[in-house]
Formats: structure tokens, sequence, C-alpha cells
């Protein structure tokens, strides 16, 4: 859910938002999926959050389905300032929901995970750190960094990812995307690749052609999707 972006943003028009958020979580509750409520949000909107989960969690916290995104992608906050923002956001959710996980954005685009590592949060189970990245950008450093994290106890959760470059174009790197896959499954991390739209960029994974109904042909993908659609089918393993 947009935050702050576009006429159709959630701090411009919330009941739309929200409509649209439930839609998709009934939706997944009813095929028996997993959901991330996900406030995608670059700067801190602390009244705002609190109110939005507060209701949320209020209404799915006997599903097991669901896993809170509290903060998609900090930009220029300051790991305290994060910190702070989801220790209130974290204590409303647990509130009502003492069990579902609850994922939390670090500085730089979710590219810091070394600085939660180093003061993680305290008091709550089931809280995991997000790390994003775009295979044409982000190399074996941000790899490296994230390995560190996760031997100081950080539990990570890839929330965003894809093989292109961080602005969601150019061309699709294969080679540098794959090598973070064979790193996340050789790590047991959870990934998710951006995104299921037509947008007219590399990283949206649909043609116009594609319905909103699915059942989707190879000529409704574009390279991504095929390529994604692969990785899904190759690695959905249930062991």
């Amino acid at each position: 859910m947009g935050i702050e972006l576009g006429e159709m943003s959630y701090i411009k028009e919330q009941q739309f938002s929200k409509q649209k958020i439930e839609a998709v979580v009934n939706g997944a509750i009813k095929s028996d999926i997993y959901v991330i409520i996900d406030w995608h949000s670059h700067n801190i909107n602390l009244k705002e959050a609190k109110e939005f989960f507060g209701e949320v969690s209020k209404k799915y916290a006997k599903y097991p389905n669901i896993i809170y995104e509290i903060f998609n992608e900090p930009d220029y906050e300051s790991w305290p300032e994060i910190k702070a923002y989801a220790e209130e956001v974290i204590k409303v959710i647990r509130e009502n929901d003492p069990h579902n996980i609850i994922l939390v954005g670090s500085p730089h685009w979710d590219q810091d995970v070394n600085l939660p590592a180093a003061d993680p949060i305290k008091g709550f189970d089931n809280i995991m750190y997000t790390m994003h990245f775009y295979a044409a950008t982000h190399g074996k450093e941000l790899r490296d960094r994230t390995d560190e994290a996760i031997k100081n106890g950080l539990p990570i959760f890839v929330s965003e990812s894809a093989g292109m470059e961080a602005t969601g174009d150019g061309p699709l790197k294969s080679k540098a995307w794959q090598e973070y896959i064979d790193w996340m499954e050789a790590k047991k991390l959870s990934w998710i690749t951006w995104s299921v739209s037509d947008k007219d960029e590399t990283c949206s994974i649909l043609k116009k052609s594609a319905k909103s109904e699915g059942k989707w042909k190879d000529q409704d993908l574009k390279e991504s999707g095929i390529k994604v659609r692969e990785f899904l089918r190759k690695y959905n393993t249930q062991d």
C-alpha cells in the first residue's frame, strides 16, 4: 500500500487504500497463502502507521497467513529513528496479535542490515528485518554484509528483490540474479520478487495483455516474469 506518492496514496485516500489492501488479504486467506501487509513508505508517518496497524491487526490477528511489514524502505532515516518508530508500531500490533511475523526495514533502502544487527529491537518475539537487492546494482558486498548480520543473530527476510537495476529498469542481469538466488536458497532465506504489474519497466513482470484474473501465457509475461516463474517452479519445494 503506497503511503505518500500519488493521488490514490493512503495519506490522500485512506478508505480506497484500505479497501484495496483488504481485497488482497481476504483473497490470500481464502487461497490459504501468506500475505504481507506492506506499509510502502520511505518516510516516518508514526501516527498514521499506528492507526492503520492497530486496525488491521485487530481484524486479522487470528489468521496465521498474515505478515506485517511496517516500514518498507527507509531512505535517509537513521537506525535509532527507525528503531524508535518500529517499537511504537510493534507495540500496537502486539496488543492485538501476539504471534504473526513483523518485518522491520533498515536504513539506506534496506541495505544497512549491519545497523540493526548491532542494536536489535528487544522485548518482542517473531520480529524479522528486511534486506532488499536489485542484482544489477547490488553485488557481493551486500551479501557479505547480510551474512555478517545473520551470523550476529539477525533474522533476515528478503521482501523485495529482482534482477535489474535498483530503479526497477535497465537490462536484466540473469547471472548476477542467479548468484543471489543461489545464496538465498543456501541460507534458507525467504524472498519475494518485485513486482506483479504491467508498468513500462523491466521489473514489472506483466505485459499489457495480461488479464487481472491470471492464467497468464508466456506471451503475457516479460522476460523478468518468465524468469521469476522459472525460479518459483524450481525452488518452491516442501522440504
